[in-house]
């Protein structure tokens, strides 16, 4: 069952009116918590309330809600963006078999035990491109990044104590740029 978890202070416009937006969760049928923010009109303009796609998946309530509390008002722009696009329509459906029976196992990162904590995945969101990377860590606020940087071992504690906003997020790219393990392919071991 669905439920709200976060409804923020912020209103949002577009062309078509102003929108309240608000984070929502469920439990998905894959055993994963999965998230996304809907977007209630306000006055006139648009009647509708729409919605976003997954917005993010995490193993547990907990996770989605983690997530919500740390969206900025940049964040939810973009969030509006995606629910008011044209859903893509796929035109031909392709009958060519898949080399591989399923995704890669995911790549453990130094000190991976504590990444689970931190809201982002640097390196799977580096892989859709460096300017999307810098654009989701713009989109939080500093504790946010200060837990990625440390789970994923781009800065020590002490270090992004002290550090500003901007600061974290070029030791976050830095470190995606140029992490101190890199897989050579699927049959390399793991560190």
């Amino acid at each position: 069952m669905a439920e709200v978890l976060v409804e923020y202070d912020t209103i949002l416009e577009s062309a078509e009116g102003r929108w309240a937006p608000r984070a929502c969760t469920r439990l998905a049928n894959d055993g994963l918590w999965e998230g996304w923010i809907e977007f209630l009109p306000i006055g006139g303009g648009a009647r509708t309330p729409i919605r976003s796609g997954r917005e993010t998946e995490q193993p547990n309530r907990d996770g989605v809600l983690y997530w919500a509390t740390g969206l900025s008002h940049v964040y939810l722009e973009g969030a509006l963006a995606r629910a008011r696009a044209k859903p893509v329509t796929i035109v031909e459906r392709q009958s060519v078999a898949p080399v591989f029976e399923r995704p890669r196992e995911p790549v453990q990162h130094i000190n991976g035990s504590d990444a689970r904590r931190s809201v982002l995945d640097p390196f799977q969101v580096y892989q859709q491109g460096e300017d999307i990377l810098i654009s989701q860590l713009h989109a939080l606020d500093a504790s946010r990044l200060r837990d990625i940087a440390v789970a994923y071992g781009f800065a020590s504690s002490s270090d992004a104590q002290g550090a500003s906003g901007a600061e974290l997020t070029r030791m976050i790219v830095a470190g995606v740029r140029a992490p101190a393990w890199r897989p050579t392919d699927e049959s390399s071991p793991r560190p």
